[in-house]
């Protein structure tokens, strides 16, 4: 097998554990919260403390990757994931539980940058195809947590359930060990000038707006979800909750759509009409009268969320073949201020004005995202790097 290939399916393993790293304070929170007595003060600082380290992890991985190369960071982080877990399962104090939580995200957030720049730098064409398909695996590893812990847990404790897990995720370590990766593409040393001279470039400052608020329109979407549709439509807590998991499985069976679709068709053609899609599904999620029609439009809403961060990161990744480490670290954090920022907004205006105007929020998001997208992909067309 080729070495790209390879380094491609490590690229999976790793965006696969990330997802199951991104679903683990959801899955356990509430055994937590009986296990050590929380507060909802208490429970909401575990919520905080895992973006936040998602954030800093984005921050960093792209110099180590494109100074060091994928292999060092990606076994490293993987075994301090399988660590953390491993902690949480025999903590015996709520410190201990929210340390291993904020090197979750940490972790998590390098893991997931160094994937999508793996999976860019191996993919000669078809990028956005290819990151597509490297979203899948993030699909499959969000959905693969809840859905083992709520059947296992009916037998099992959650400690036995973690401990399972853990062990399992020791074969993409393994995996990672013995494959060749690609070299580090800056080995002397990163060009100081070059990556000053990126963070002036219009082109990518553009591309990672576009991504600053899909990332928050997925935020939103996932964070007050449960809340709009109880509020607003009714909704007991299990159907609001599977309106989540609608969203979800509608994100990971277009990322396999878009695998074919994306070598066929422009990417950028194709993010267009998935920003028509988000506000298309949003409005129906307003006017909805049946709890059929909700899933259906979540269902909706998570397909046309799908195309945002492939499209974009193969543009940036093919923009900035030689320093695709610290430009999509660049993109990301941008990304992750995006869903920080716009969240709050969301908070002050639902305590403000109400909560149903949440979809408001995020249908003007598709719109700035649709036009961004359209000047980025101009820009990039008139100037290209030299």
């Amino acid at each position: 097998m080729k070495k790209s290939n390879l380094a491609f399916i490590a690229a999976c393993f790793g965006m696969f554990l990330f997802g199951i790293a991104m679903l683990s304070l959801g899955t356990i929170n509430t055994f937590l919260v009986d296990k050590f007595l929380l507060d909802k003060l208490s429970a909401g600082s575990l919520a905080s403390l895992l973006p936040l380290g998602i954030l800093i992890g984005s921050l960093f991985f792209g110099a180590i990757v494109d100074r060091f190369g994928y292999k060092l960071l990606l076994t490293i982080s993987s075994v301090l994931i399988i660590a953390c877990i491993v902690l949480i399962v025999y903590a015996g104090s709520f410190p201990l539980i929210q340390a291993a939580f904020f090197f979750i995200g940490i972790t998590g957030g390098m893991i997931n940058g160094a994937t999508n720049a793996l999976a860019a730098d191996v993919s000669a064409e078809n990028k956005s195809s290819n990151l597509s398909l490297l979203g899948v695996f993030y699909g499959l590893g969000a959905l693969s947590l809840p859905l083992i812990t709520g059947l296992l847990t009916k037998h099992f404790s959650y400690q036995s359930v973690l401990l399972g897990t853990a062990i399992f995720l020791l074969l993409p370590v393994i995996y990672f060990m013995l494959i060749p990766f690609p070299p580090p593409k800056q080995q002397q040393g990163i060009p100081l000038k070059k990556v000053f001279s990126m963070f002036k470039d219009k082109v990518l400052i553009l591309f990672a707006f576009v991504l600053f608020f899909q990332s928050a329109v997925e935020g939103i979407s996932n964070n007050w979800t449960t809340s709009y549709l109880k509020d607003i439509h009714g909704l007991a807590d299990d159907k609001a909750l599977f309106s989540l998991t609608m969203l979800i499985v509608g994100m990971t069976v277009a990322r396999l759509i878009l695998i074919y679709v994306l070598k066929k068709i422009r990417p950028i053609r194709v993010f267009s009409l998935s920003c028509i899609l988000i506000a298309i599904s949003l409005v129906l999620v307003q006017v909805s009268g049946s709890l059929a029609m909700i899933w259906v439009s979540y269902f909706l809403l998570g397909m046309g969320l799908a195309s945002g961060f492939p499209v974009m990161l193969g543009y940036v990744g093919e923009r900035y073949a030689k320093l695709s480490g610290i430009a999509f670290s660049f993109a990301l954090v941008i990304a992750l201020l995006g869903n920080t920022l716009l969240n709050l907004l969301v908070g002050f205006v639902s305590r403000t004005w109400g909560i149903q105007h949440i979809t408001t929020i995020l249908i003007a998001s598709a719109c700035l995202m649709f036009l961004l997208a359209t000047w980025a992909f101009n820009q990039n067309i008139k100037k290209p790097l030299k």
